[in-house]
């Protein structure tokens, strides 16, 4: 009985030692992941067969989180998405998911992690790329 114990105490501790650098998302973290995420997004909905036709006027997204530029590019981009109404792959879910993650992203900088970023640079060229 006690060889069983150690051994349920043994497989319940492995994967705790496996994961032990293990740090919770910060706000830096999470904002980060996030504007990856749409950059690639963004770019493969103009690649898709599905939605290249009416996202080939759509401008490069690029998103660095350490431009200050970057509040007035995801507002501009929000706006031009959302001005794909009129066109048949704004229905999509594609562009629909992308255009309601950039206002979450577009919230989550400006209202809760307004503390936590610092904008390092100031080119608004360099996010047009």
């Amino acid at each position: 009985m006690a060889i069983f114990n150690h051994l349920l105490l043994a497989s319940c501790l492995v994967p705790l030692v496996l994961s032990y650098p293990f740090f919770p998302p910060t706000c830096y973290t999470k904002v980060l992941g996030m504007a990856r995420e749409l950059t690639h997004r963004a770019a493969h909905l103009k690649r898709d067969p599905e939605t290249s036709l009416c996202m080939a006027h759509m401008p490069e997204l690029y998103l660095d989180v350490h431009n200050a530029c970057v509040m007035y590019k995801i507002r501009t981009y929000i706006s031009l998405v959302e001005g794909l109404r009129q066109r048949r792959c704004a229905y999509t879910r594609d562009v629909r998911k992308l255009g309601v993650t950039l206002r979450q992203l577009f919230i989550f900088m400006g209202e809760k992690c307004h503390g936590d970023l610092v904008f390092t640079i100031f080119d608004c060229a360099a996010l047009e790329r």
